[in-house]
């Protein structure tokens, strides 16, 4: 396999570049991304993507953040035997809101470095292959052919109603 050539195919009408997805992904062209100005439930179903992950980092950094929260509280308070009023030393009510308040924090720290893991950030290699109209009025569509056939990926987005942007 031969050097790929780069094309965005520059869109601005939402359904041509949902159109434009579905038979680009059909095709012998290689399909790498799309960049949109706004998030579009169209092209989000166009793509098919699998569902992300970061949830469960979340639910697993507030699992560890309630388990810690209430250990913390129950070593502090078994460390300092402070007797108050004949009440138990380990009394589970009053550590719910340390525990709770741990929860909130590893969760967030869960969902940030589920973010950070499942994004694959930083991607540097993404922006040699943009084109700043993507974040104003257009959609674009990244694709890439072997070289010497770039003529058919440029006419095929033509076809579908885009304008071309190749990259070097």
């Amino acid at each position: 396999m031969g050097p790929e050539c780069y094309l965005m195919g520059l869109f601005k009408d939402e359904d041509q570049v949902v159109a434009a997805v579905n038979e680009l992904k059909a095709s012998t062209y290689t399909f790498h991304r799309v960049n949109s100005p706004f998030p579009s439930h169209k092209i989000m179903d166009a793509l098919n993507l699998k569902k992300s992950m970061v949830g469960w980092f979340t639910l697993a950094g507030g699992i560890i953040g309630l388990v810690g929260g209430f250990c913390l509280a129950i070593f502090t308070a078994v460390q300092w035997n402070m007797i108050v009023s004949g009440k138990p030393i380990v009394a589970i009510i009053p550590f719910v809101i340390v525990g709770f308040e741990a929860t909130i924090l590893c969760a967030v720290f869960g969902n940030i470095l589920g973010l950070i893991t499942q994004t694959r950030l930083p991607n540097y290699k993404l922006m040699q292959h943009y084109d700043p109209r993507c974040s104003g009025e257009y959609f674009g569509i990244l694709a890439s052919c072997e070289t010497g056939q770039e003529d058919g990926l440029n006419e095929f987005f033509r076809q579908k109603g885009g304008e071309v942007r190749v990259f070097d």
